[in-house]
């Protein structure tokens, strides 16, 4: 177990299709346990996923993050907030998770994405199979009540005419309970908070079809968490995985009344000491 004060945090980036990827991590001073690939939501950046890569770097894993195309410090790489395609943004994933196997050889490999990442890291494990230890899905948005029917009917049109007009704006308040939080991601300049671009909006609503389609394939050890009073994801997601995941080796944990971001919600500690506990049982064994 590495202390919050020896843990090294890095800063770089990484090119894929000629296009530069910023990406960071977190590593305890002695030797990981395992690999984490830490895949974030729509409209933010790795660098709100602070408290959750030194913690699970406290526990021994070495933790990766990327900021996806047009988010963050990548926002330079594509219209702002336009992930252009879910399929590349989980190639992007793919492409940070092969880099970090080179650099930690040998150990075993987690995915853990958040709404949007959720939605990706469960595209990238249900196109096709998968080698990782597991994945760790927080409030995946597989059902999605956001806009009306003209709009949600409209979407595609926009986005081949207008891919970046905006159509949809998150309401920061309902992302955690925390006070502290709202104003943090409120101010935080890598956030973008307009409304999000018809592009993304419909490669969500495309992938989150898909992924329900294809959640038979959904074959690698899964950990799937959702507060109980989510209003961006419905927490229906979640049941849907219960459902129809065919994986045999299966958790989920919902957590009463905790909104969107659980990350960042006062029950934080709790929360990601059962995520800690979930990639301890699923290492292997020495």
């Amino acid at each position: 177990m590495t202390s919050d004060q020896e843990i090294s945090v890095r800063r770089g980036e990484f090119e894929r299709r000629g296009r530069r990827i910023a990406r960071r991590s977190w590593l305890p001073a002695t030797p990981a346990r395992g690999v984490i690939v830490l895949v974030h939501g729509v409209a933010e950046h790795s660098g709100r996923y602070e408290f959750v890569g030194r913690t699970l770097a406290a526990a021994g894993f070495a933790v990766h993050a990327l900021d996806h195309i047009g988010h963050g410090e990548s926002a330079s790489a594509g219209a702002r907030t336009n992930i252009e395609s879910v399929d590349d943004a989980a190639d992007n994933v793919a492409a940070l998770l092969e880099l970090v196997r080179a650099e930690h050889p040998g150990l075993p490999a987690f995915v853990i994405g958040h709404s949007m990442g959720a939605l990706i890291t469960l595209h990238l494990a249900t196109r096709a199979p998968l080698d990782v230890a597991g994945v760790v899905v927080s409030a995946p948005p597989l059902i999605i009540d956001a806009g009306n029917p003209a709009q949600r009917l409209l979407a595609p049109v926009l986005t081949r005419l207008a891919p970046n007009l905006g159509v949809l704006k998150l309401d920061s308040s309902q992302i955690s309970r925390d006070p502290a939080v709202v104003t943090a991601y409120d101010e935080d300049a890598l956030v973008f908070r307009g409304k999000l671009p018809a592009r993304t909006a419909t490669e969500i609503l495309t992938a989150a079809t898909r992924v329900l389609d294809r959640l038979p394939q959904l074959l690698v050890p899964t950990l799937a968490l959702h507060g109980t009073a989510d209003a961006i994801a419905a927490p229906a997601s979640t049941d849907r995985i219960e459902q129809h995941a065919g994986t045999t080796d299966l958790t989920v944990r919902r957590y009463d009344g905790l909104y969107h971001e659980i990350f960042n919600e006062p029950e934080r500690a709790q929360v990601l000491a059962d995520v800690v506990s979930w990639l301890d049982a699923h290492l292997p064994a020495e």
